[in-house]
C-alpha cells in the first residue's frame, strides 16, 4: 500500500514579529530560518518518515530555487517527482511569525497552478487499489477534480486538506473518503455536516490546543491535544493530517481515534521546534510515536 501525494511544495522564509502587520503598517522583523515547506511537501515527508511508502508529485519552475528544493527532497524517504513547469518561478513562503508561535503565511501559486489536469493524472500511472490519494488546495480546479476521479477509477482512497479554502471545492466532495480541517476551514466550507450531506465518509476536525474530533455518520469522538509550549505552529496541521494517515494505514484500518492520538503527539512536538521540514518529528520519533 502506498501514499501518493500531489500538492506544492515550497522554500519557506520565517521571520519573527512582535505582532501581525495591519493594513498599511511597515513592521520590522528578524529573519528565522529558511527552510523547505509547502503542504503537499510537508505532508509527503512526514508520511515518508513514519514509514509509509510514499510518492510526491509537486510542481516547479525552472529556476535555482527548484535545484535547492531538488537537494532537499533527496535527504527524505519520499520518492520525489517535481514536474517542471514553464514560464513560472517556483513558489515561496513568506511566514510571519510571533513571540508567541502564532503565524500569518503568504504563498505563491504559480507553480501548483500550472500543473495540468493531463500531466498530473499521469503521474498516478501505477497506483493500485487501496492506495492513498492526498490532495490539498493549491492546484487547480481541473487538476485536482481530474486526480479525484482519476482515484476512484483507481479504487484509491482519497483524503483532501482543503487549504487554502477555494469556492470550486463545493463540487469535489462527493469524491472525497477523508477530509481534514481546521475550525476556520470547516465553517468556510458550510460545515462538517454539511460535508457528510455531500458524501464525505470521514472528517478529522481539528480544534488546535483543544484536540481534535473525528466525525462520520456513525458518531463523533473527541480526541485530547498534546501539551507542548508552543515555538512555532508552521506545518502543525499537516503534520496531523499525514500523521493520522500514515497511522491508520500502517495499521489496515479507517481513521480512528488511535491515529488522531497519534496525530496529536506528532503535531505537539512539531510546535514545539521552529521551522517547517525540520521541525517534524524524525523518522525515530515517529516510529516512537506510532508504537505507543
Amino acid at each position: 500500500m502506498r501514499a501518493h501525494v500531489i500538492g506544492n511544495v515550497a522554500l519557506d522564509e520565517t521571520i519573527r514579529v512582535d505582532d501581525l502587520p495591519v493594513p498599511g503598517a511597515s513592521i520590522l522583523g528578524v529573519e528565522l530560518s529558511r527552510d523547505l515547506g509547502g503542504k503537499g511537501a510537508n505532508q509527503a515527508v512526514v508520511l515518508g518518515r513514519a514509514g509509509l511508502s510514499t510518492r510526491l508529485v509537486a510542481p516547479v519552475g525552472r529556476d535555482t530555487r527548484a535545484e535547492e528544493i531538488r537537494a532537499a527532497l533527496v535527504a527524505e524517504p519520499v520518492e520525489a517527482s517535481l514536474v517542471e513547469v514553464a514560464g513560472v518561478r517556483s513558489d515561496i513562503s513568506l511566514i510571519l511569525m510571533t513571540a508567541g508561535g502564532e503565524n500569518a503565511i503568504v504563498t505563491t501559486n504559480e507553480a501548483a497552478a500550472g500543473l495540468g489536469p493531463d500531466a498530473a493524472v499521469a503521474m498516478l500511472r501505477g497506483a493500485e487499489p487501496g492506495d492513498l490519494l492526498v490532495l490539498q488546495g493549491n492546484l487547480s480546479l481541473a487538476s485536482t477534480r481530474a486526480l479525484l476521479e482519476e482515484g476512484r477509477a483507481r479504487q484509491m482512497r482519497t483524503a483532501f486538506n482543503p487549504s487554502p479554502v477555494r469556492d470550486f471545492f463545493a463540487d469535489l466532495w462527493p469524491m472525497v473518503d477523508i477530509a481534514f480541517v481546521n475550525e476556520g476551514e470547516a465553517a468556510a466550507c458550510g460545515g462538517v455536516a454539511r460535508l457528510l450531506a455531500r458524501g464525505v465518509g470521514r472528517v478529522a476536525l481539528t480544534l488546535g490546543g483543544r484536540g481534535a474530533r473525528l466525525i462520520s455518520d456513525k458518531g463523533d469522538a473527541a480526541v485530547a491535544a498534546t501539551s507542548a509550549e508552543i515555538v512555532d505552529t508552521t506545518g502543525a496541521g499537516d503534520c496531523f493530517m499525514a500523521t493520522a494517515l500514515a497511522s491508520a494505514t500502517l495499521r489496515g484500518v479507517e481513521l480512528d481515534t488511535a491515529a488522531l492520538s497519534h496525530a496529536a503527539r506528532a503535531a505537539a512536538l512539531t510546535v514545539s521546534r521552529p521551522g517547517t521540514m525540520r521541525a517534524f518529528p524524525t523518522a525515530a520519533e515517529m516510529a516512537a510515536i506510532l508504537s505507543s
